[in-house]
């Protein structure tokens, strides 16, 4: 039997032994590297640990300071991320994550930190999936397994006027990489609001082979009457007009029926691959100016694509008249599209500045 590389990680394996090298990067240990935890003598918390000495969580956390470019991670490969975790005031649109692989100056990864982990609007809410996990007070894990052969560095960038605390832990193997494993992606759009007739656009420009494997949504009604009609539409290997899934309608691909309505109010969720996790202000059916957050791993059923893929959403509720039309929305949409591809990583649209990120 071939050695086992430490990778796809699940209870069918976790008893097989292997070579793989666990190592973990935090503010207590900055590279990873083997005995160097826990040797800070200033830090966070050095105030707190003055009675005790080096050794006593001297520093738990890192400031990141206005304008500053943090990088959380730099290490050399082969190997994966396997797990990651976050808190503090980092968990919001103004701090922003981004991750490159194996030398390339385009990130694969650029997204605002709490939309990267479904809490897109700020306010803790709890997510209880498997590849991503919100728990209180807004501490933040994935799960998702992020190849790399050369090299793997991560950033945060702080746009906020005022400095940012963050705790972090990024827990990696080092060890061989399949030649068939891809590169981990994740783009953060948003319209506010969607012009009138258009679709928001989730992922486009993608090249590559890959598989698309989730999608995380923060949504704002603007209007009264239900607002999820629109229809999730994946366009790939050289669609035109017309693409080869289509869905039926909004709360039908993140896996509920019939608005999420049970007995006039929205009922939340949080499943091991889909949920609506959060309805803020009310939660009462049919009224404007509510916020929604929802996500869809496609862990089970990832979508495969050879060359291209472009994915959308129509924003599409329903007019007051009695012959029932439908009504083209212009709702406040953000959504963060996460894949697997090939190198190299096409250039994302430029990311939009703090006060147009802003949530109000």
């Amino acid at each position: 039997m071939a050695s086992f590389n430490g990778m796809g990680m699940n209870l069918g394996n976790l008893s097989r032994l292997s070579d793989a090298v666990t190592r973990s990067i935090s503010a207590e240990n900055p590279t990873g590297a083997k005995g160097q935890g826990a040797m800070a003598t200033e830090g966070y918390g050095a105030n707190a640990a003055r009675d005790l000495g080096q050794g006593w969580k001297v520093a738990p956390a890192v400031w990141i300071q206005p304008g500053e470019l943090f990088t959380m991670a730099e290490i050399e490969g082969p190997g994966a991320i396997q797990s990651i975790w976050l808190a503090g005031r980092t968990i919001r649109r103004e701090c922003i994550l981004r991750i490159y692989w194996d030398g390339q100056e385009q990130p694969s990864v650029e997204c605002p930190l709490g939309d990267f982990f479904a809490v897109g609007w700020g306010i803790f809410a709890q997510v209880n999936s498997i590849p991503v996990s919100v728990n209180p007070n807004t501490g933040v894990n994935c799960y998702w397994e992020m190849p790399f052969r050369k090299s793997c560095r991560i950033t945060v960038e702080n746009r906020a006027p005022e400095p940012a605390p963050c705790y972090y832990q990024v827990n990696y193997t080092l060890t061989d990489v399949p030649d068939d494993a891809a590169y981990f992606h994740a783009q953060f759009r948003r319209n506010n609001p969607l012009p009138y007739m258009e679709d928001h656009t989730i992922v486009d420009g993608i090249a590559g082979k890959g598989h698309f494997v989730g999608t995380a949504m923060s949504w704002g009604a603007n209007n009264n009457n239900w607002w999820g009609e629109g229809e999730v539409k994946f366009f790939m290997d050289g669609d035109g007009k017309f693409p080869t899934i289509c869905g039926t309608g909004l709360e039908d691909y993140f896996g509920g029926a019939y608005d999420w309505d049970v007995d006039g109010k929205y009922v939340t969720y949080s499943t091991p691959f889909l949920g609506m996790h959060q309805v803020i202000w009310g939660g009462e059916t049919s009224r404007a100016n509510q916020r929604f957050s929802m996500y869809r791993w496609h862990v089970m059923d990832p979508i495969r694509f050879e060359d291209d893929l472009k994915v959308t959403i129509q924003a599409l509720g329903w007019r007051n008249d009695e012959d029932r039309r439908y009504l083209p929305l212009q709702d406040d949409i953000s959504s963060v599209a996460y894949w697997y591809q090939t190198l190299p990583t096409a250039p994302f649209p430029e990311l939009p500045n703090r006060d147009y990120l802003e949530i109000i």
